[in-house]
């Protein structure tokens, strides 16, 4: 669905004028199908005013006061839109205005988003994760962010961003030679020259990434669920770490996170959780055939060890969200139910020479550690009959399709499913894949690496991500990984179980 052309502005930067100016476009997210969320940022304080349309000409208008922007926020602001109607294409406007005289406003920024329906209809999203890693930004001779525009070519009904959002923790250089001789030149700010410490350089990330023109335009055309993991922080974080790191003069994660979390919501159209404050996890519903369970495996995990404990103390999940996914689930009367994980499975995740990252530490017997949670929660569905779960991650920097069989397993207590990787969106990519604990059966059926480390980057095309389609009609889910021009590298058909 095109929108109407936007007016055009350069790279935003905040600059004085008599009018507020909108600085780095707008952003949707967390729709279903009566409301979404709308999210703008100024250059001064100002008040968000969103008009909403169910034609492109604006012909038919509800305006809704958004809130005002002030430096409390960095000048964000988010606007829930309710009372929509479902399975609609809406048109949005964004205008802010001075404070003190309305005659003094923005010029306006359009933007897009399609309702979920309430009927059988088809849908159509896709996912990644990882933007700005190990060096690779914003190189605008190359074309930026390129495969955002790949994405929006598809004209997804959402997109769904696997975490990784920024990569708080990663500086990128002005400039690095590449194998082939070419140099890639990174657009480089203040905030991306040192590793993120305070909220304003944390904010300066998220701001670094809407630089890109294909992100702002798939921003403004696809609505976002947005989740986080590590690098929205720094790599491999869990609560309670004490860093032993030279970049940072604060060392304690928990203060980093806080600040990190703020950030994070202040710039993502992400729908804020009354019961807590600051909450990740929740599912979005999108008609009868989809629920997405957006969960959050790194503010309740347990402190990265060898893996091998016997008895569950915290996992990935926590206490509290696990049981929340499992009562979740057992309620959802959706055909499928996908898990948007911002870690994998079974995908063998190293933290040094003696800990693990993810859930799987390579041990080929029986649960432990981090995966007594996941069989659980396996059992748990496998009890309750929970069918059409699909398990959609990133986190590693490659594409796969794994299949889980408890006729393969060492733990057999559940019911098969499937498992798909992808990522990178803007960042190294792996040229070795990650092992495979054997504990709940797991079998590739597809990978998609870099064929050596002197192309693994998106300057060579080595970045991926995964499209979802589910047929209307007969409810069948098509499974599709593709890569940074949109390619389909593999796809596979899945019916939906009865």
């Amino acid at each position: 669905m095109l929108i109407p052309a936007a007016p055009s502005f350069a790279a935003p930067a905040l600059v004085r004028s008599g009018r507020p100016v909108i600085t780095h476009g707008v952003q949707s997210g967390d729709v279903d199908a009566f409301k979404g969320i709308v999210w703008a940022r100024g250059d001064r304080a100002a008040r968000m005013t969103v008009e909403v349309s169910p034609t492109p000409d604006f012909s038919k208008v509800r305006r809704i006061i958004g809130p005002m922007v002030t430096p409390d926020t960095d000048f964000t602001g988010k606007t829930q839109l309710n009372g929509l109607p479902a399975g609609r294409d809406m048109f949005y406007r964004v205008t802010l205005s001075d404070p003190n005289d309305d005659s003094l406003t923005s010029e306006p920024v359009v933007g897009h988003f399609r309702t979920a329906p309430i009927q059988r209809s088809d849908i159509r999203f896709a996912w990644s994760a990882d933007l700005a890693g190990q060096g690779w930004g914003i190189d605008e001779s190359r074309g930026g962010y390129r495969i955002f525009e790949a994405i929006r070519k598809l004209q997804p009904d959402f997109f769904i961003c696997s975490g990784d959002t920024i990569y708080a923790d990663g500086v990128l250089p002005a400039e690095r030679t590449l194998s082939d001789g070419t140099v890639w030149r990174n657009l480089v700010t203040e905030e991306k020259s040192k590793v993120a410490e305070t909220l304003a350089e944390y904010r300066g990330n998220f701001r670094y990434n809407l630089l890109d023109e294909n992100l702002r335009r798939l921003n403004a055309e696809v609505p976002w669920i947005n989740q986080w993991d590590d690098h929205e922080v720094i790599n491999n974080w869990y609560p309670g770490e004490v860093l032993n790191d030279p970049r940072y003069t604060e060392q304690r994660v928990d203060v980093l996170a806080a600040r990190a979390r703020q950030a994070f919501h202040e710039y993502l159209p992400i729908e804020s959780q009354p019961a807590e404050d600051g909450r990740v996890y929740r599912v979005r519903p999108y008609g009868p055939l989809l629920d997405v369970f957006v969960v959050d495996m790194r503010s309740y995990k347990d402190p990265n060890t060898d893996g091998r404990e016997t008895t569950a103390d915290g996992g990935v999940f926590g206490i509290k969200q696990l049981e929340w996914l499992k009562r979740e689930l057992a309620a959802s009367r959706a055909t499928w139910k996908v898990i948007a994980a911002d870690l994998p499975l079974s995908l063998v995740v190293t933290d040094g020479p003696s800990a693990f990252e993810a859930v799987g530490q390579g041990d080929p017997g029986v649960p432990l550690g981090r995966e007594l949670e996941v069989a659980d929660l396996l059992s748990f569905a496998k009890r309750k009959k929970v069918t059409g779960m699909v398990w959609l991650t990133a986190d590693v920097h490659y594409t796969a399709a794994h299949h889980y069989d408890p006729s393969r397993a060492k733990f057999t207590d559940f019911n098969p499913f499937w498992e798909f990787v992808s990522g990178p969106l803007n960042a190294a990519v792996q040229v070795i894949p990650n092992d495979l604990d054997p504990t709940f059966g797991p079998e590739v059926v597809y990978q998609k690496l870099a064929p050596s480390a002197d192309v693994a980057g998106p300057a060579f095309g080595y970045q991926f991500f995964g499209e979802i389609a589910i047929d209307g009609k007969t409810a069948a889910m098509t499974v599709r990984l593709r890569d940074i021009d949109g390619t389909v590298l593999h796809a596979i058909d899945l019916p939906p179980e009865s």
